[in-house]
């Protein structure tokens, strides 16, 4: 089986937008390429009624991959599973063999596959199927994907590379993620030379881009619970700023930008007027243009008919959190955006950017067969 194991040293890297470019780009060069996520810790339902991992959802539909759901999601550690494990209710052998059997299926439907794991590589340890220990099963190489960076990045490679060494796995090549682009050029020349000395080469380092970060107002449903009471056609709506309005309503006046996302109490009900008004000047002189903005009220009460009612007429998409302001930032500065298979065009910036960025001639030259 010819194929790549992919894993990072942490969570939240980007090892699903990683494996977005990588899938894209070794479809242009190598031909059918499969994709496998085989132990998923976050499961959604597909529209036969099958729970899998939510990634093979997104990869499926988006490359139009013909292989079943069942091979390229064969485990899921849904809640209690690992208890369950630990009581001796779940049979260790049974896993991986499943895993190993899917993997030889999907192996001969496709010239090379795909393999993503589930965050550092010794995550699942406790249930015997960590990275390492599925790519060993797998007899894959691994890529390792890291935060940009160079001493606390390299830190993180040598503990992940450290137990891929227990199980004997190849180091294929490491990528870089989330590099402030000022620092690319230095960051690419001294982390190659830190490499060497274990023989593995840069395979890319792809710069910051604040797209596939930025969450989208579905995202701050999820987030709070709820869902949107106005503007609903604009969930996957981004925002280049997030603003916490506790001002005066003439100094917003004088902030307001466009594709601003405005958090405030919904007793503030001047300063969600001035917005509306801000949308209505901007339509009557430029009917083409979107403000692109969104709103998070918040406080003891939601609020009143007559304001969701202007603002559905104007078509800001709003959601409502009964918790403080402070509280509410700080859920989002906390929170971690992921890539939705319906966000098509974040998904699309993942693809460009990383495929710009991977050494698919070096990655090519490396890949063991």
């Amino acid at each position: 089986m010819k194929g790549i194991f992919v894993a990072s040293t942490g969570q939240h890297v980007g090892k699903t937008t990683t494996c977005l470019g990588l899938l894209s780009g070794l479809q242009k060069r190598l031909g059918t390429i499969g994709y496998m996520k085989p132990v998923g810790q976050e499961q959604a339902l597909t529209a036969e009624g099958l729970y899998v991992d939510k990634d093979v959802i997104l990869f499926k539909e988006h490359f139009h991959l013909n292989s079943s759901y069942e091979a390229m999601s064969p485990v899921l550690i849904p809640s209690g599973f690992t208890r369950d494990y630990l009581d001796g209710k779940i049979e260790k052998n049974a896993l991986l063999e499943k895993i190993q059997r899917c993997g030889k299926a999907l192996g001969a439907e496709c010239d090379f596959l795909l393999v993503e794991g589930t965050g550092h590589c010794g995550v699942g340890s406790i249930i015997d199927l960590n990275n390492a220990q599925v790519a060993a099963a797998l007899g894959l190489p691994l890529l390792l994907i890291a935060s940009g960076g160079l001493g606390s990045a390299f830190d993180d490679l040598m503990l992940n590379k450290t137990l891929c060494d227990h199980y004997g796995v190849d180091l294929l090549g490491v990528i870089l993620n989330r590099v402030l682009p000022p620092k690319q050029k230095m960051i690419a020349t001294y982390m190659t030379r830190a490499l060497e000395r274990w023989k593995v080469p840069l395979l890319g380092c792809i710069p910051f881009d604040p797209l596939l970060s930025s969450p989208t107002m579905q995202d701050f449903e999820g987030l709070f619970q709820t869902t949107l009471l106005t503007g609903k056609s604009h969930r996957l709506r981004h925002f280049k700023h997030t603003r916490l309005v506790a001002t005066t309503v003439e100094n917003y006046r004088e902030r307001m930008v466009d594709h601003q996302l405005l958090i405030t109490p919904a007793n503030r009900e001047e300063i969600i007027l001035a917005t509306l008004t801000k949308h209505w000047d901007r339509k009557i002189s430029h009917p083409e243009e979107d403000l692109g903005l969104g709103m998070i009220l918040t406080g003891d009460e939601p609020p009143r008919p007559y304001l969701i009612a202007e603002l559905e007429k104007a078509d800001i998409p709003m959601l409502y959190a009964p918790v403080h302001s402070d509280v509410a930032m700080q859920k989002i500065n906390a929170f971690t955006a992921k890539i939705r298979n319906e966000d098509i065009a974040k998904v699309q910036e993942a693809i460009t950017l990383v495929e710009n960025q991977i050494d698919f001639g070096s990655l090519s030259a490396c890949k063991r067969p």
